[in-house]
């Protein structure tokens, strides 16, 4: 089986550990109690059925150590029913991608005999985070022995422990045998093959898989804007009247790389299975909060929060701080252009080598400053959109979102329209943005890869020196239990936020400037090529392995990308009007240049839009081969109600129809 990483001792627990629950090291017996019954218990008895025991003591246990740890898994059988539950798309013997069910459960590859090994060890774990979500509470009033946490029924049990910091984490456990095969051929060698997209799928989910494709995509998307911009900043840097051909290219660029990028992501979509899945009912966040009342959708009772209080907080707090951080934002950067001002005359004073050197001095300490202005911005940000009270996780990411962008982009940004469009000076332009590109790759490295990177080691030296000092540790491989508290002392890995934020501001400084900076390219190409092993190291070494997410694209952050490419033809266009060149062929008539310059840049943009329509999102063979499926669904659906004698087909005792298909068909 693929879990043989995790293999464990006689002393171990009696099955395969997939994951691991951590609570308080001061939970009360009968809370513990009580979770563990739940989740043993039977489904038809509100349980999820899973096996669970609580993790030993670790080599030279100390006092200090949590008690509270505890290995959850599951029997074969019932990883298969919950891959039903969660409508997980296998591929078929026919070729074609179809929702599993253990009806037809011999009608899919790679299902031989009783099973084992046809889903990854993700796809497991992610269905026992799915039925230890699904956990909830019957008749309890309260967690027991916790009166303050109030409970009612249909209200999920490990939300209201997370919020209520009853439960520390869930996390999934590493297969070391796995990750050393991963590691192998995603990063421990120099290579210029493309990545093991499908093997980071298997691992980490499709998620995961999908931001590492994107990042090769971007990556390899570059080369050709790369190599158009060499040439060009070797043999004609200083007339920047001929950067209106690289800013024309520039723009056609962006909207074709974008177009082509959804066609790409559909194709991985459905080779994972994650195209035409449903997304599942989303739940309220564990910090939601509100009165008591009942969902008009599920008719379960759950609080409810008036949305206006929520539009209040939103316009008449959230949106007064947002500007006055662009206020303040604004501020640091006319005492950036001060400074700028003053290194240039001390230069003009005194034109030595030290001087030249003080002149990158204020672009430098200006990139360090908006990445710091950054980082406190997002905690705010994420502090308010805490505030705010969404309820749908979905809400809070999105709202979370819209905040760090708009101020990211401004914070990055509005100095190099100032320059651009305010002072207009290109010379200033190519050295600020050359300078704020490089100096924010060089933090960004510093802060994601080396810095987690030297506190993980330290963690790890401690852990192997303890074990060490009970002669226990063999050939560097821990023991289960220690192999458990290192993984549960690991920096939790938050998600793909912050990769697809540096990615946006990137793809920033790409497209909206880099005609005055043709080396831009070259850089982010550089920057990109480190970022795949930096990332790659770090979510295998230094990060906790983190629960599948079932994606089908890059989800909000496909608009961000579009809207920065809608920005871009507007900002190139201003560019093109301001050079030179241009300006030439409308000496006599300002106007006339400006109506030019807009006239052309909305003929672009309507050019853009067509080719949008007209490069379809998804290929033509992935339509056919999803319309043929609609259509046996349909005609299976119609087969099974005319043995019912044209009445509807009754849904099992689990509360749900047999397949996915049928439920997709049913709905038509």
């Amino acid at each position: 089986m693929m879990l043989q990483g995790l293999s464990v001792d006689s002393s171990g627990p009696s099955f395969t550990p997939l994951v691991v629950v951590e609570l308080v090291s001061d939970a009360k017996e009968e809370t513990i109690g009580w979770l563990l019954n739940k989740i043993r218990d039977q489904q038809h008895d509100g349980g999820a059925e899973l096996l669970v025991e609580q993790l030993g003591p670790g080599v030279g246990a100390q006092e200090k150590e949590n008690p509270n740890l505890f290995l959850v898994g599951a029997t074969w059988q019932r990883l298969l029913s919950g891959a039903e539950d969660v409508g997980l798309f296998k591929e078929s013997t026919d070729g074609s991608m179809r929702a599993f069910t253990c009806a037809n459960k011999h009608n899919f590859k790679d299902f031989g005999g009783d099973g084992d090994g046809f889903l990854s060890m993700a796809e497991c774990q992610y269905i026992i985070k799915h039925e230890l979500d699904t956990l909830r509470a019957k008749d309890e009033t309260h967690v027991p022995g916790y009166k303050q946490a109030k409970l009612y029924p249909g209200k999920s049990i490990i939300r209201r422990l997370l919020s209520k910091r009853i439960l520390i984490q869930i996390f999934p456990l590493h297969d070391k045998e796995e990750l050393k095969r991963l590691s192998f051929s995603w990063y421990k060698k120099v290579k210029l093959s493309l990545q093991p997209l499908d093997d980071i799928r298997h691992y980490y989910g499709e998620g995961q898989a999908l931001y590492f494709g994107f990042l090769e995509y971007f990556t390899f998307a570059l080369v050709p804007m790369a190599l158009f911009g060499v040439p060009y900043y070797l043999f004609d840097w200083e007339d920047y009247d001929k950067y209106v051909v690289f800013a024309v290219f520039n723009l056609i660029w962006c909207t074709v790389i974008l177009e082509l990028w959804k066609r790409c992501s559909a194709s991985l979509a459905y080779r994972w299975g994650t195209l035409s899945r449903k997304k599942a009912f989303e739940e309220p966040r564990p910090g939601f909060h509100g009165v008591l009342g009942f969902n008009p959708v599920t008719g379960r009772e759950e609080p409810l929060y008036p949305n206006i209080k929520r539009q209040l907080r939103i316009y008449l707090v959230s949106l007064p701080f947002v500007l006055l951080c662009l206020y303040l934002s604004f501020c640091v950067m006319m005492v950036y252009f001060l400074m700028e001002g003053w290194a240039l005359s001390v230069y003009d004073q005194e034109p030595t080598f030290w001087t030249g050197v003080l002149l990158f001095i204020p672009s430098i300490i200006y990139a360090v400053v908006i990445e710091a202005m950054n980082l406190i911005y997002r905690y705010a940000a994420e502090f308010l959109t805490e505030w705010e009270n969404h309820r749908l996780e979905s809400s809070y990411q999105n709202h979370l979102v819209l905040k760090v962008l708009v101020f990211n982009f401004f914070n990055c940004f509005a100095s190099l329209f100032y320059i651009a469009f305010v002072v207009q000076d290109m010379v200033l332009l190519r050295q600020s943005l050359a300078t704020l590109l490089i100096t924010s790759q060089i933090l960004n490295q510093f802060m994601e890869a080396f810095l987690p990177y030297w506190l993980q080691r330290r963690r790890n030296k401690k852990m192997i020196r303890k074990v060490q000092k009970r002669r226990i540790l063999e050939d560097k491989e821990l023991p289960l239990a220690e192999q458990v508290r290192l993984e549960a002392d690991m920096s939790t890995y938050l998600g793909t936020f912050d990769d697809y934020l540096e990615l946006f501001l990137l793809f920033g400084y790409v497209s909206l400037f880099s005609c005055v900076y043709p080396l831009a390219a070259v850089l982010v190409v550089l920057n990109n090529v480190t970022e795949v092993y930096s990332d790659a190291f770090k979510m295998c070494h230094v990060f906790k392995r983190p629960f599948s997410d079932p994606a089908a694209n890059i989800g909000v952050w496909q608009l961000a990308f579009e809207a920065m490419s809608v920005i871009a033809v507007v900002t190139n266009f201003a560019l093109i009007g301001l050079s030179p060149q241009v300006k030439t062929y409308f000496s006599d008539s300002e106007t006339h240049l400006i109506l030019w310059t807009v006239a052309a840049e909305h003929g672009l943009m309507a050019f853009k839009f067509i080719l949008t329509f007209l490069i379809p999102d998804i290929p033509k063979h992935i339509q056919i081969k999803l319309a043929r499926l609609e259509f046996e669904s349909l005609e299976a659906l119609k087969k099974k109600r005319q043995l019912h004698g044209g009445k509807c087909l009754k849904p099992r005792s689990s509360g749900r129809w047999c397949s996915e298909e049928e439920r997709r068909a049913y709905k038509y």
